[in-house]
């Protein structure tokens, strides 16, 4: 059975979403810090991919380094 392919709320690509999976989500690959789901829960409320994750992460890597 075909999961169902979600926009992904950042860059609206389409991206399978695998919920009942959520180990075999592509989403899973990007691996976050409490702190870093906390921003980009700021940020977003929906599914993203694994591309604006890691951007995301980057982002608020970068945002923490010019604050020290």
């Amino acid at each position: 059975a075909k999961h169902e392919i979600i926009p992904c709320e950042r860059c609206h690509t389409g991206i399978e979403c695998k919920a009942n999976s959520s180990l075999k989500c592509q989403c899973n690959a990007v691996q976050l810090s409490l702190n870093e789901m906390q921003y980009i829960s700021e940020l977003y409320d929906g599914c993203m991919c694994a591309t604006c994750l890691m951007a995301l992460q980057e982002e608020y890597r970068v945002k923490i380094i010019h604050l020290q």
